[in-house]
């Protein structure tokens, strides 16, 4: 949010540009929601059920959350109340946005959401039923959840949603039938609280509106209604209007949704995701908020519902989630429903934030990269050699601490090579210590193909950790550096199928085989459980 707030010489700033922020944050349940993965056949278990991965949270997520649940409910606050200012920032003028919710923290987040954007512009607190029951021993079920509707301005967008009515709806709704047409209709009103002017209703004349009331209609809206006989009086000589079932296109949506539940096992849409919410959810608040050709946004984008229900409507969206399985899962279900071209981009140095706040404000990149290389046990070149103050050797290794806040691809694996070959007359090996890897960084080694040359991941959480445990001292001899996590594949081979010589070729008939070459596990921190699912 920062990065957009913030823009660059690409990309202006979206401060006040987006029209509508959905988000769906954790719930401060204390769940563990990992990412499950079937494996198709012919990965089977003993028995020859498909086999589930089930893969710990992320280094980097547990490090972005550590402190969420460290104090309970006050953590929490702490973490939604600045990303909550920031979206406000991002509103435009006309922009809404509805944060996604329950029980477990809703109202203490709804004060904070009251102090943001400020309890006039409160709009509506959704009730939305995620399913028929729930048995919570003791209690009564626990079967909604909350939506709070708050817009950045009084002038905001919005369109009335409607759902078709059934039957017996429109019979108990609009119990009246017109004489003339055979229409159903219900009377309504014509005043409502406030003072107003008189208006002219035909032979009844110039009439005043009930003490304290104010008639609704304009003078031009009454002369129509009264040609078209859709305004009679009552038996005190009130003026009522026939509002006819066929004139309204549905049943309008109040802050009661029951329509609709969360994906169930045998939903086309689910993808397997924890917290995946359901298309239609998504889909009735970006046609309520946001105008055609808006923008959405959605800061915990989880499985993608927000982009992929927005790509359908025509809506332009942000979408960004710091967990890299959330990422592949949104990149995934975009391609497969066809979305146009997006950009896919990794921002965020939660490294550098927490050595400000570990180091203080004035930390400088080279005293990390000194902590770094003193948690590996290497001892830092002499200065003369190590401008940076990122260098250092373990025995006849050169040891290169890359920046946290850049990718360390290819351009750092050949300079990394050459300081290997340069400095202090050269040494057998060259290890880079990195932060964040890009996506190419697998295929890049192997091309390279250097045994003198290696890639260790620096823990995400090392600083969370360093200040917990204060002090470098307490943390020598605990630190892992891990093994890169890539894969490679072999060449890419194209078959068809074999046909008579005088029949022609069909495209369509192609295959394409995939076969990976390599698959190289994070750290043993990244556990893969495997665990045969009952039949």
């Amino acid at each position: 949010m920062a990065a957009l707030l913030a823009g660059d010489e690409q990309t202006p700033s979206l401060r006040g540009k987006i029209d509508l922020i959905y988000i769906d944050p954790p719930f401060d349940s204390k769940a563990d929601y990992r990412t499950k993965v079937i494996l198709p056949s012919p990965a089977r278990g003993k028995k020859g059920q498909p086999i589930e991965l089930e893969q710990k949270p992320t280094v980097i997520e547990q490090f972005a959350y550590s402190d969420t649940w460290a104090d309970g409910t006050a953590s929490y606050l702490a973490m939604i109340t600045p990303r909550l200012i920031l979206m406000r920032e991002l509103l435009s003028d006309r922009g809404s946005i509805y944060v996604h919710l329950d029980w477990h923290v809703g109202h203490y987040v709804k004060i904070v959401l009251d102090e943001v954007f400020a309890k006039d512009c409160f709009r509506n607190e959704i009730i939305w039923r995620r399913s028929y029951s729930h048995n919570d021993g003791n209690k009564f079920g626990v079967i909604h959840d909350n939506l709070y509707f708050y817009t950045k301005t009084n002038a905001y967008n919005f369109k009335s949603v409607f759902v078709p009515r059934s039957k017996e709806e429109t019979e108990e709704e609009y119990p009246n039938i017109c004489e003339i047409t055979g229409k159903r209709y219900k009377s309504v009103s014509m005043n409502a609280a406030g003072q107003g002017e008189p208006r002219y209703f035909g032979e009844m004349g110039l009439l005043f509106p009930p003490s304290g009331r104010h008639w609704v209609w304009s003078q031009d809206r009454i002369d129509m209604a009264l040609a078209e006989g859709k305004i009679f009086f009552s038996s005190a000589g009130t003026p009522r209007y026939k509002q006819f079932a066929d004139d309204i296109e549905g049943k309008q949506v109040q802050d009661m949704w029951f329509d609709f539940m969360a994906i169930s096992s045998r939903s086309n849409e689910g993808l397997e995701y924890g917290t995946q919410k359901p298309e239609k959810l998504l889909d009735r608040i970006i046609q309520a908020s946001c105008p055609e050709n808006g923008l959405v946004a959605d800061f915990f984008g989880g499985s993608g519902t927000t982009a992929a229900v927005a790509e359908k409507l025509g809506r332009n969206w942000i979408i960004s989630d710091l967990g890299k399985p959330a990422c592949m899962i949104m990149r995934k279900r975009l391609i497969d429903q066809n979305a146009q071209p997006f950009l896919y981009q990794a921002i965020g140095d939660y490294q550098v934030e927490a050595a400000k706040s570990t180091l203080g404000r004035k930390f400088r990149i080279g005293e990390l990269s000194q902590i770094v290389l003193s948690l590996y046990g290497a001892l830092p070149l002499p200065p003369e050699e190590n401008p940076g103050r990122n260098l250092g050797r373990d025995g006849k290794t050169l040891i290169l601490v890359d920046s946290p806040n850049k990718m360390t691809g290819l351009p750092t694996l050949k300079k990394a090579i050459t300081l290997r070959d340069s400095v202090m007359g050269g040494w057998d090996k060259v290890i880079i210590l990195g932060w964040n890897f890009t996506p190419s960084i697998g295929h890049d080694i192997q091309a390279l193909n250097d045994e003198r040359l290696e890639a260790l991941v620096i823990p995400p959480d090392l600083l969370d950790r360093l200040k917990k445990k204060g002090g470098i001292e307490k943390m020598k001899g605990s630190v892992r550096f891990s093994s890169l996590q890539y894969l490679t594949i072999k060449p890419v081979i194209r078959k068809f199928p074999l046909t008579p010589r005088y029949q022609k070729r069909n495209s369509s008939d192609e295959i394409i085989i995939v076969e990976l070459d390599n698959y190289v596990l994070l750290s043993l921190d990244h556990q893969v459980f495997l665990r045969v699912l009952p039949p």
